[in-house]
Formats: structure tokens, sequence, C-alpha cells
């Protein structure tokens, strides 16, 4: 099942993405909040059929990777699950909760 983002929410600091099918039908969410003053971002997102848990982490690195280059300074906070399991994303090199 192919997934995309579906933008509900965009602002410079702040952002919240459907997660939606190729048949444009909702699974889930993510979204992130950026705080300039104490140099964190936070990045939370939750599918619920775990089987787009490939897909998901498919679409997420690379998104994630371009925030990441984007604002460099900040920290990055994520908790990312689907079907109720945290989403590894290998090779991060900032903190996950």
């Amino acid at each position: 099942m192919q997934i995309y983002f579906s933008p509900e929410f965009l602002k410079e600091d702040a952002q919240v993405l459907n997660v939606v099918t190729d048949a444009n039908k909702p699974v889930g969410y993510m979204a992130f909040l950026m705080e300039e003053e104490k140099k964190k971002m936070y990045v939370y997102g939750q599918l619920e059929e775990e089987g787009v848990y490939e897909d998901f982490k498919d679409l997420v690195t690379p998104y994630l990777d371009g925030l990441k280059k984007l604002k460099p300074e900040l920290e990055v906070y994520s908790y990312l699950s689907v079907g109720g399991k945290k989403v590894e994303l290998g090779g991060e090199s900032k903190k996950e909760e």
C-alpha cells in the first residue's frame, strides 16, 4: 500500500501532515514543532495500520533528514509509531523520546 503526506497545517515553525493511502484514506499523522529559543524540534507521528511500517519509515526518513538540514542547530526529539510499535529510524544522531 502506498502512503503519502497530505498537509493539514503549515507554518514556518510547525506542521501537521496527514498520512493517507493512494485511495486518499487517512491512516495517521505526523507533526513537528520547532522551538528556536530552546534549540529543539519535536516530531510526533502515529499510524494505525501495522502493515505500513516500512512504508512509513521510508516516507519519514528523508523528510526528517531534510528538516535537520534546514535547522542543523536544533536537537531533535521524536516519537513515531505504527500500530503501537515504535518506528526505529536507524542512524539518528539526535535524541529520541
